[in-house]
């Protein structure tokens, strides 16, 4: 039945509808209103393929950079230029959009375990538990990776490769083997403003007119059979502006006039 209609995972499509718009409607003034989102590139969304792309990006806050993703991916979807105006574009959202998140968090209250039917799937860290890296590093579990194989099959998936809302934070491997065996279209997102609008896990509002960006990046060139997972690394490194080099030292009166720049963008963007 149309109703009841399920996706790869189980999740029935029209709860999981009915979940995205009311989510969607109550955190829309988080990223216009309160604050102010700055979209680039939207038109890259509508010129990829409905299945099979992987989105890559640097990591701010558990849970209102994804959600950030699912406004502009459907804003975009639904002709919107660079922006996330009129709400309604959440009426008929894509339903086939999935993210990987760390278990343990999509388990750690009542809230995360209803955001986790919006899309999550749940991979156990490696390198991490407890809120604590582990000496001993855990085997990779193969339903993990088997189930972003079937999401990317499904639609398009978002991961955060370093793992941590901590910058410039080494890439996980486990992405690039993920890019090599799938060979998805591969698009980079680059956020900034997060850290500073929202607590760590992204539910509550830390600042008010805060400019936040996002960038849409055309996808990586990607040779799947000759590169090498550190090559692959490295690329990611650089697409989501998260390579060592972006480090290097930056006067201070630079600094300071970024800061009176991104006062004066906070609410123009729109």
């Amino acid at each position: 039945m149309g109703l009841f209609k399920r996706n790869p995972f189980g999740h029935i499509l029209f709860l999981k509808r009915w979940m995205i718009f009311v989510f969607g409607v109550l955190t829309h003034r988080r990223y216009r209103g309160f604050n102010r989102l700055q979209i680039d590139g939207s038109e890259i969304l509508r010129d990829l393929p409905d299945t099979n792309v992987l989105f890559i990006s640097n990591h701010q806050t558990y849970f209102a950079d994804v959600v950030a993703m699912f406004h502009v991916f459907n804003a975009s979807l639904k002709g919107r230029e660079d922006n996330i105006n009129n709400v309604c574009y959440l009426w008929k959202p894509k339903l086939n959009i999935y993210y990987v998140a760390a278990k343990e968090t999509m388990k750690s209250g009542l809230l995360p375990r209803v955001l986790s039917y919006a899309g999550a799937i749940s991979v156990e860290r490696t390198w991490r538990a407890g809120g604590k890296d582990v000496d001993v590093k855990r085997d990779v579990n193969p339903n993990d990776t088997e189930n972003i194989r079937i999401a990317l099959n499904d639609g398009w998936v978002i991961t955060f490769p370093q793992g941590t809302t901590k910058p410039f934070k080494p890439i996980r491997k486990g992405t690039a083997h993920i890019i090599k065996q799938h060979k998805p279209i591969v698009v980079p997102i680059v956020i900034d403003g997060f850290r500073r609008s929202f607590d760590k896990k992204g539910l509550r509002l830390k600042k008010k007119g805060i400019f936040q960006s996002f960038v849409i990046k055309e996808p990586l060139q990607i040779d799947y059979d000759n590169e090498t997972i550190e090559q692959i690394v490295e690329k990611i490194e650089y697409a989501i502006e998260q390579h060592p080099s972006f480090l290097k030292v930056i006067p201070l009166e630079v600094l300071e006039a970024n800061e009176e720049l991104n006062k004066q963008r906070s609410w123009d963007a729109y």
